[in-house]
């Protein structure tokens, strides 16, 4: 199976989403799922309308997640899951680990998984580098557990989880008589197999000793060391090796970032992070999830193989009605029943485009031609999205497919579909509480016509005293609203479904004479009535479109 059939694919219809456009992607990814096993999650490119709530509501289902950009985020891309350590862990250990892994940086995290900073391959190095403070090992806090771990020792005398914290490394090459100049009280001292050496080590209070060349220690030296609280570890290499080796006990904790580290989150843009990684000279940053726990590590080399999301568009396909950050996602699929826009993919498409009322009834299609049968949920979403777009089959764009596949799915879904409509449209039509802003975007697209554009509102209504009030409203708002959008005109469409016609308001220069001429009125004017006019896509921009042309 292909790498891109085992990701998460995203099913969305265009902003501003209407009934069909969230119904449709819903029916859409559980066709989808059902086929195929793989993951397909619906979604929408806005907020939900009052009539799509309520068929949602009626049906009992979640409104699709709200993704209002697809593009490339971090959680798109392969993170390296370098495992996450402790603090204190020896440098020989992070060392180990790092080759172990092919790794050359290690995060240190808590118990809970927070970061608390980053160990790199350049740190160790600079570590053995620092051969001239002999107390570096008690600076950096060592436990003994780390030098017995190091130094693959054994502890005679003492607790290896408590930590050598004072004094200085040294190596007792001297005679006893010698020793006793050179040795301070909290030292720790690496010796051989002579009684005498490890006798003064003791009574000079060193902290700790260290016996080489696997040799034993005496019980007269392990009851005195316990008297004075002086560690004794052994360990099978010679002083001069364990001297070598044994700053690579120190805990990591002490060479480590901590400070001003630069992570970035699962949700981060790769857009955003690409300049930030390239500035600089870090080889690997770390991942945060949304609750600020770790989760894996990326280099520059991961942005090289960055993938978008995975997406198939339904019930649109122009670039300016899809959602943010379509350019940079992968879109595998187009289910669509208006007119061939300006989406660009990088790569072929199953692209199906039919000339019917509603992405519904396609999809309705497609479940019969698969053989999967329709729920009841399944079928009042389908339904209720054909009944929306065809204005109850008296819009233009209906066709006889719409209307038979309609009635078919009213049954199965167990409604009336004229009792249903009513209820819907009313409940779509309910004006009440909302923003200007929130009744002229809730069903809203923009379109292109060579170099000009436009953008068209509507909203449908059984009520023409509502329509009325609303008009009023609209006319003080849709100047700003062409301004907001920054297109050349603005229309809005305030359709009455009873009456079947529609009270255009144009906006922009050129708009009025623009609108008079596409439905050959004898006056332009702000707002023009247009009777048996109810559809945008079948009546209202094909008419724009040619007179733009004249």
């Amino acid at each position: 199976m292909s790498d891109s059939k085992k990701r998460k694919t995203i099913v969305i219809g265009h902003k501003n989403p209407d009934t069909d456009s969230i119904c449709s992607a819903i029916c859409y990814a559980n066709l989808k799922r059902i086929l195929t096993g793989e993951k397909f999650t619906p979604a929408r490119a806005g907020h939900v309308n009052s009539e799509t709530q309520y068929v949602l509501d009626y049906f009992g289902v979640e409104a699709p997640k709200l993704i209002e950009n697809v593009r490339t985020q971090v959680k798109d891309i392969e993170i390296r899951e370098t495992a996450g350590v402790q603090k204190n862990i020896s440098l020989k250990k992070a060392w180990n680990l790092m080759q172990d892994n092919t790794v050359v940086t290690l995060p240190a995290v808590t118990e809970d998984n927070i970061l608390e900073g980053l160990i790199t391959v350049g740190d160790i190095t600079r570590s053995y580098m620092n051969v001239y403070d002999s107390s570096i090992l008690s600076k950096a806090c060592t436990q003994y557990s780390n030098i017995l771990e190091t130094l693959e020792g054994a502890l005679v005398v003492g607790d290896e989880n408590a930590y050598f914290d004072q004094g200085k490394v040294l190596v007792a090459a001297a005679n006893p008589d010698m020793m006793e100049y050179y040795i301070e009280k909290n030292d720790l001292v690496i010796l051989g197999n002579r009684y005498e050496s490890q006798l003064c080590a003791i009574e000079m209070e060193a902290s700790c000793i260290i016996v080489c060349e696997g040799a034993g220690v005496s019980m007269t030296i392990k009851k005195l060391a316990q008297e004075r609280g002086c560690t004794v570890l052994t360990t099978p290499y010679d002083t001069y090796t364990a001297a070598r080796l044994i700053n690579q006990s120190m805990p990591i904790s002490y060479f480590m970032t901590k400070d001003n580290l630069i992570t970035f989150g699962t949700d981060d843009f790769i857009d955003d992070i690409r300049d930030v990684m390239a500035s600089k000279r870090h080889r690997d940053f770390p991942i945060l999830d949304k609750d600020g726990k770790y989760k894996g590590m990326i280099s520059r080399r991961n942005l090289l193989g960055a993938r978008g999301k995975n997406l198939i568009l339904v019930d649109h396909n122009e670039r300016s009605q899809a959602v943010e950050g379509m350019d940079s996602a992968n879109v595998l699929e187009i289910i669509d029943h208006h007119r061939l826009g300006t989406v660009e993919t990088m790569s072929p498409v199953f692209f199906r485009n039919q000339p019917l009322g509603c992405t519904g009834t396609i999809i309705y299609q497609m479940y019969n031609e698969n053989k999967v049968e329709i729920d009841r949920k399944t079928a009042g979403l389908l339904c209720s999205a054909i009944i929306s777009d065809t204005l109850l089959f008296r819009s233009p764009t209906c066709t006889p497919m719409d209307q038979a596949a309609a009635l078919n799915l009213a049954q199965i879904a167990g409604i009336d579909a004229e009792e249903f409509a009513k209820e819907m449209f009313e409940a779509g039509s309910k004006l009440k509480g909302k923003t200007d802003s929130e009744i002229f975007y809730q069903d809203f697209k923009r379109f292109t016509a060579g170099k000009l554009t436009f953008g068209v509102g509507q909203i449908t209504s059984l009520n023409a005293e509502e329509l009325e009030k609303l008009r009023e409203r609209l006319l003080k708002y849709i100047g700003e609203a062409r301004q907001e959008q920054k297109v050349d005109m603005m229309f809005f469409m305030m359709t009455n479904i009873l009456e079947q016609s529609t009270d255009l308001i144009c906006d922009g220069q050129g708009a009025e004479q623009l609108a008079a001429a596409a439905f050959h009125l004898r006056e332009a004017a702000n707002v023009v009535k247009l009777p048996g006019v109810v559809s945008r896509k079948k009546q209202l921009i094909p008419g724009l479109m040619i007179a733009t042309e004249q």
